[in-house]
C-alpha cells in the first residue's frame, strides 16, 4: 500500500472517530468508509455515483455428470433475460442506479446469439467436463486473465470507481467448490453446497464428484495450475478481472461463491489482490464461507440469497454508499457541542 493510500485510510478513521458518536458505533460502516478513503487515495472520498457490473456467463460439461438442478440451456436463457433488463440483477442494478453488462464468455452458444456487445469477449463454447478432462491449456488460460485484464480496461474507460463481478453458469458451483477444496486442502464434504437446490441424493452424487475434481488436482504446483485444470474460461476470465482491477486501482465488491473463488485464486496467484476487495454478501454456499476466511473478509450482509448474477454485492451496494456519506456529511461531535 503506498504512502497516499495508507494516509487516506488513517484520516479516514481519524475522521470516524471525530463524528457525532460514539467511537465505534458505526460498526462496518465505518471499515467500509476506511477502505473506500485508502482506494481513492482521499478523504473523505468521494461519492461512489458511477458503479459498474459485469457478469461472466458460461457452460459448465461437469454438468453430464448430474450436479445440477436445472438444465444447462437455462445458461443462454438466462444471458438474454439478463441483456433485457428482467433477470434479477436487472432489476437491482436499476434501483441502485449501477451500470450492467453480462457478457458471454463460454456459454454453449456460436457467437453472433445474443444482443451486440454480450459476446464480444467469447473465448468458447463451453468447458470440458473437469472431473475428467482438464478445463484450459496453459494458451487458454493466458488468453481468459489477458480477457479479464481488457474487461477492467473497458469498466475503467468509463469511469468506475467500484466494480462488481458477478457469474452465470449452470453447474458452476461444481468448479468452484472444487477449486476452493483443492487451494485450502479441504475436502469435498467440506466446500459443496447444494447449489440452486439440489435434493439429498443429488447432493451426494454431487459431493463424489467433486472429490474426485479435488483428487485430479492433487499433484498441481500452484494456484495458476489448479485453475488451468479444474476452473474454467468464465471463473479464470473473473481472476484475470479481480488482478488487473487490484493493478488499475478500481475496488471490487465481491459478489458470492464464484466471485470469491475468483479472489481467492487472484490473491493466490497476484498476492496483494485482496487489499482492492470488500466482501457484499455471504450465500449459502459452503465454500464461499471458507475462502472468505482464507482471504480475511468479512461480507456486509447475510441474507441466505443464492441467485447469483452479483445480486448480492448489488444488494450490499447502498451501505457501501453509506459508508462514503457518513464520512462526508455527518457533523463533527466538536461542532455540535460548540
Amino acid at each position: 500500500m503506498d504512502d497516499v493510500r495508507r494516509a487516506a485510510r488513517v484520516a479516514a478513521q481519524e475522521r470516524f472517530d471525530a463524528l457525532a458518536k460514539p467511537l465505534g458505533a458505526l460498526g462496518r460502516l465505518e471499515d467500509v468508509g476506511v477502505f473506500l478513503a485508502g482506494a481513492q487515495g482521499s478523504c473523505p472520498p468521494e461519492p461512489l455515483d458511477n458503479v459498474r457490473a459485469v457478469v461472466l456467463a458460461g457452460d459448465h460439461g461437469v454438468t453430464a455428470s448430474g450436479v445440477a438442478a436445472y438444465p444447462p440451456a437455462v445458461t443462454l436463457a438466462m444471458v438474454n433475460e439478463i441483456a433485457a433488463g428482467r433477470a434479477g440483477v436487472s432489476v437491482l442494478a436499476r434501483q441502485h442506479d449501477v451500470a450492467l453488462r453480462v457478457l458471454d464468455i463460454s456459454v454453449d452458444a456460436e457467437a453472433g446469439s445474443f444482443a451486440d456487445g454480450v459476446d464480444a469477449h467469447k473465448l468458447g463454447r463451453g468447458c470440458p467436463p473437469i472431473d475428467t478432462a482438464d478445463a484450459l491449456t496453459g494458451a487458454q488460460l493466458d488468453a481468459a486473465l489477458e480477457t479479464g485484464r481488457r474487461i477492467v480496461a473497458e469498466e475503467a474507460a468509463e469511469g468506475a470507481q467500484l466494480l462488481i463481478v458477478g457469474d452465470l453458469g449452470i453447474g458452476n458451483t461444481t468448479p468452484s467448490a472444487a477449486l476452493v477444496g483443492a487451494e485450502l486442502g479441504l475436502p469435498a464434504t467440506e466446500v459443496t453446497g447444494r447449489g440452486a437446490g439440489l435434493d439429498d441424493g443429488a447432493y451426494e452424487a454431487k459431493t463424489a464428484v467433486v472429490q474426485r475434481i479435488i483428487d485430479r488436482a492433487a499433484d498441481a504446483g500452484n494456484a495458476r495450475e489448479r485453475l488451468r485444470r479444474i476452473g474454467s474460461p468464465d471463473i479464470a476470465v473473473g481472476v484475470g478481472i479481480m488482478i488487473a482491477a487490484a493493478d488499475t486501482g478500481v475496488p471490487v465488491l465481491l459478489d458470492g461463491n464464484i466471485a470469491t473463488t475468483e479472489a481467492l485464486y487472484a490473491e493466490a496467484i497476484a498476492p496483494g489482490t485482496v487489499e482492492w476487495l470488500i466482501a457484499g454478501h455471504r450465500s449459502t454456499e459452503p465454500a464461499l464461507t471458507l475462502a472468505l476466511k482464507a482471504l480475511g473478509l468479512e461480507p456486509l450482509v447475510d441474507l441466505g440469497m443464492r441467485l447469483g448474477e452479483g445480486s448480492g454485492a448489488v444488494a450490499a451496494l447502498p451501505l457501501v454508499r453509506s459508508s462514503v456519506l457518513m464520512l462526508r456529511e455527518m457533523a463533527l461531535l466538536a461542532d455540535v457541542l460548540g
